[in-house]
């Protein structure tokens, strides 16, 4: 059996020029010079390679760390936004009560000749005036409880974060 008919890719070297058959076709080439040095994707030093590993991941999750904390002090800001306008509500509607209040008064030393379905009118009014203050301070309710259940999800994902980073760094 022939050298070049017997291999998939054979290659024969002559000074400057190598003969190749590859699967039948056969070509002749310079040659391929072969540098015996280490490759350059094999670490030189494994300790080096380590505190490369680290310090990338130390920079990686300090960038995640500042991204987080941005995220809650934003968090914040709108947890305080929503704090500050349920106070307005509620001393917008305490301030409704006390003027109805005196209203009322007022209204019923005026008005003590209208009729009974006037003053029905009147308290209908009144009691969806009330409703509509209730389901006002319902949703503010719902608003701060989603805010402050994010607010606690991402301190809870933070704690998770720095033990991680604990871990990595130890």
């Amino acid at each position: 059996m022939d050298l070049l008919s017997s291999s998939c890719q054979t290659t024969i070297v002559t000074d400057d020029w190598e003969l190749c058959n590859d699967d039948g076709f056969i070509y002749k080439r310079e040659k391929r010079r072969l540098v015996l040095s280490q490759p350059a994707w094999l670490p030189a030093d494994p300790e080096e390679v380590e505190k490369q590993r680290r310090a990338w991941t130390r920079k990686n999750l300090l960038r995640v760390k500042d991204k987080c904390n941005k995220e809650i002090e934003q968090w914040e800001v709108l947890k305080n936004t929503l704090n500050s306008m349920q106070e307005n509500a509620l001393g917008f509607q305490s301030q409704q009560h006390e003027r109805r209040k005196l209203r009322g008064t007022e209204d019923e030393k005026e008005t003590a000749s209208f009729s009974e379905s006037e003053n029905t009118d009147k308290e209908k009014k009144d009691s969806s005036f009330g409703s509509m203050a209730e389901a006002q301070e319902m949703a503010i309710r719902k608003l701060w409880d989603i805010a402050e259940a994010i607010c606690n999800a991402d301190c809870r994902e933070e704690q998770m974060k720095q033990i991680l980073f604990r871990s990595s760094s130890s």
